[in-house]
């Protein structure tokens, strides 16, 4: 599978915005059935087609993020990543991720003269990060009770 990236239209954010209570509603209750397998009827042809309960769920973050004008960005989990793209992803610049690359924070492999970035390997940097800022928080607001200062 190749990664789909499609921008959302303002047509789309509005269908999306219409269905997304009844959607939610509708998923809410399919979640809590025992069964792996969702049964759907495509409305235009009448016909019925059984998807992954987890399907269900990915297609619900789907419209939320459609309804909030989102652009939507699907990426097999085997992926390699090009420098734009993991740069993309972690909201940085180009040459930001070369030097996090550079520095052995997260692993890279060269193919020719461009670098490659596997996807699983920036979801982990991105865990370790918010894994970080928590440590940091949780220091933070030690060291403001220890010295009393009233937050």
């Amino acid at each position: 599978m190749e990664t789909v990236i499609k921008r959302t239209t303002k047509e789309d954010q509005k269908i999306a915005l219409s269905s997304l209570p009844d959607f939610q509603v509708v998923s809410k209750r399919i979640k809590s059935s025992q069964k792996n397998g969702v049964k759907i009827k495509i409305q235009e042809s009448g016909e019925f087609l059984t998807i992954p309960k987890k399907a269900l769920t990915l297609l619900a973050a789907i419209i939320q993020n459609m309804a909030e004008g989102k652009t939507i960005s699907i990426i097999p989990s085997h992926s390699e990543l090009s420098t734009q793209q993991a740069a993309d992803m972690l909201n940085v610049s180009r040459p930001h991720l070369i030097k996090l690359l550079e520095d052995k924070q997260i692993p890279f492999k060269k193919v020719g003269s461009h670098r490659r970035v596997l996807l699983k390997d920036i979801m982990e940097y991105l865990d370790q990060l918010a894994k970080q800022r928590e440590d940091q928080l949780d220091f933070l607001s030690k060291q403001a009770q220890d010295l009393n200062l009233g937050y």
